[in-house]
C-alpha cells in the first residue's frame, strides 16, 4: 500500500515575504475587527477599494505608506513637502521598510505587532466637537468611532515623524521607528500618544 501522504498547509504569506501577521494579537476588542492585516507579498491596493468601508479592508501599513504622502499640517503650521514625500508608492514603502527594519533591531519584535500597539496606544477614545445653539458656540464631548481612532492614530505617527525629521539631519524612517517605538509604549514624548491624552483630556472637560 502506498504510505499515507499528509495534507500539507499552505505556508502564510508575509508583507514583502519579510514579516509575518498571522500571529499578530489586537488587544483592543472595538478596533480588532477594523485593523486589517491581511497577509499579502505586496500591499498595493491601487484604488481597487471603492465600496462602504474601504479602509478597513487596505492592510494598516499600506495606509501608513499612503498616509506618508500627505503628512498634513499640524495647526497653522504650514510645511514643504520634501522630496522623499513625493507620492511615489516605492520611495514611501521604502521608508517604511526602513523604519520597521530599524523597529525589529531595537525592539527584536515583530515590527508589526509594535505597530499595531501604536495604533492602539495613540487612538483617542473620545474627542471634542463644537455644538452651535442660539448663536453660542461651546464643546461637547463625544465617542470617537473605531475608524476615525485608527486614521487619527496613524496621521499622528505621520505628523510627529515628520516633524521630528523636517529640516533636521534626522532621516524620516529614522523619525518614523522611533515615533512608532514611543506610541506603542505610550511615552508623552511619541506626538501621537501625548495627542491622545491632551483630546482625552478636553473631551473630560467638555462633559
Amino acid at each position: 500500500m502506498p504510505e499515507e501522504i499528509k495534507e500539507q498547509k499552505p505556508e502564510q504569506f508575509k508583507i514583502f515575504d519579510l514579516y509575518d501577521v498571522s500571529n499578530i494579537e489586537v488587544k483592543d476588542p472595538a478596533m480588532k475587527p477594523y485593523v486589517c492585516l491581511t497577509a499579502k507579498l505586496l500591499l498595493k491596493n491601487q484604488g481597487r477599494q471603492t465600496d462602504k468601508l474601504r479602509s478597513t479592508k487596505i492592510n494598516v501599513v499600506e495606509r501608513l505608506a499612503s498616509r506618508l504622502a500627505v503628512p498634513g499640517h499640524v495647526g497653522k503650521e504650514h510645511k514643504i513637502i520634501t522630496s522623499w514625500s513625493s507620492g511615489k508608492y516605492t520611495h514611501n514603502m521604502q521608508t517604511v521598510l526602513k523604519a520597521f527594519a530599524t523597529i525589529q533591531e531595537k525592539t527584536g519584535k515583530n515590527p508589526v505587532q509594535v505597530f499595531v500597539e501604536a495604533i492602539e496606544n495613540g487612538s483617542p477614545r473620545d474627542e471634542i466637537t463644537v455644538i452651535e445653539s442660539a448663536g453660542a458656540r461651546y464643546p461637547q464631548a463625544v465617542d470617537c468611532s473605531p475608524i476615525r481612532r485608527i486614521n487619527l492614530a496613524i496621521r499622528w505617527i505621520v505628523q510627529g515623524a515628520y516633524n521630528k525629521s523636517f529640516g533636521k539631519k534626522t532621516k524620516m524612517a529614522d523619525a518614523l521607528a522611533n515615533e512608532i517605538i514611543l506610541a506603542s509604549k505610550l511615552n508623552l514624548e511619541s506626538f501621537a500618544a501625548r495627542k491622545k491624552t491632551e483630546a482625552e483630556a478636553q473631551a473630560d472637560g467638555a462633559r
